[in-house]
């Protein structure tokens, strides 16, 4: 394997369809959580995955104070926040927060993920 990301979205199909994409090759090792919590408690117990793909729709939480506390733990994780939004309806939000970018879903494959973990 190589890079390792943590797919962090509360739809368990959606969860499973990423990491069949991204482990088909072996260029990526998933793991998995299904909110903004979970994550950060992954981070804290020391789990330092490569990038953080974090759903911008994950409900009841906010998700930008969520990316800034994932930093504050591992400023070396890359975040990559996504939706099936667009970014525009998120205004200035994503490029005032910690995260290395935005990937629409639609638009999900790990060379789109490889050109976030390329610039860190």
């Amino acid at each position: 394997m190589g890079r390792s990301v943590l797919v962090v979205d509360d739809d368990p199909a959606y969860r499973a369809a990423v990491r069949a994409l991204l482990e088909v090759d072996g260029e990526y090792a998933v793991s998995e959580a299904a909110s903004a919590s979970a994550a950060v408690a992954e981070i804290a117990r020391g789990n330092r995955p490569d990038l953080v793909l974090l759903d911008l729709g994950l409900p009841g939480e906010d998700v930008f104070a969520a990316a800034r506390e994932l930093n504050a733990l591992a400023a070396d994780v890359v975040i990559v926040l996504c939706s099936v939004r667009a970014a525009d309806e998120f205004g200035g939000r994503i490029a005032c927060s910690p995260a290395a970018g935005f990937l629409a879903k639609a638009r999900l494959s790990a060379a789109a993920l490889s050109r976030f973990t390329a610039e860190s």
